[in-house]
């Protein structure tokens, strides 16, 4: 009896360390992901073009652009279909349902991109891409990674709120909690010494449940 060869292991890309390169075939002309260096990127792949999940998905992602460039970020999609399947599907969204989609779509005909990121898992199909989302960023550094199954649209407004929180943690060296929200108190690095967990439930500017455990407002 013939046993199916097995396909050879691909690594994947881990948080903290630098995001896999690309050089890309896009709705906007080739893209390599040094073109965004200095932003942050959210890339993201969808099943196929001309289904009606990731048509919402692309209605969702289109209505969030805008509030992820104020926040110096950009989008980027992708899916195992061709640039001219891709323009055909974006013109027809636009034409359906007035959703104007400005962010470039990666063609990954030969899977090349979906490879390097692990987007393509054989236990749901082999040759469509699951619903992933990478935060890259400025510095080209993989910071999360959210992987849906084939069956659920994504809730764009939590990859917003994903984005926030990475970029707030950066600039206050703090950590968020969970279903944080901007104007939300976030939570104090814990303290590494005993004095400094002594100091800490009597500092009156935090708000603790324990030492270990501080809320504080920014």
């Amino acid at each position: 009896m013939d046993v199916p060869a097995t396909p050879p292991c691909t690594r994947l890309p881990r948080l903290g360390e630098p995001a896999p390169d690309f050089a890309a075939e896009t709705t906007h002309g080739n893209l390599h992901l040094s073109d965004f260096a200095g932003t942050w990127l959210v890339l993201f792949s969808h099943p196929a073009d001309f289904t009606p999940v990731c048509t919402t998905e692309f209605m969702a992602f289109a209505a969030i652009h805008e509030r992820l460039r104020a926040l110096n970020c950009e989008l980027l999609g992708l899916s195992i279909d061709s640039v001219f399947a891709h323009i055909a599907w974006v013109r027809n969204i636009e034409e359906k349902t007035g959703a104007r989609i400005t962010f470039p779509v990666i063609a990954d005909l030969d899977r090349a991109v979906a490879t390097a990121y692990g987007m393509v898992m054989p236990g749901e199909s082999a040759t469509e891409a699951s619903r992933c989302v990478f935060v890259i960023d400025g510095k080209g550094v993989l910071r999360a990674m959210v992987y849906y199954p084939l069956t659920t649209g994504r809730n764009t407004e939590e990859i917003v709120r994903l984005v926030t929180a990475l970029q707030t943690a950066d600039a206050h060296q703090v950590a968020t909690p969970a279903n944080w929200r901007p104007g939300d108190k976030v939570i104090a690095p814990p303290p590494r010494t005993a004095e400094d967990a002594a100091a800490r439930v009597a500092d009156a500017s935090l708000e603790c449940v324990d030492w270990y455990f501080c809320r504080k407002d920014l």
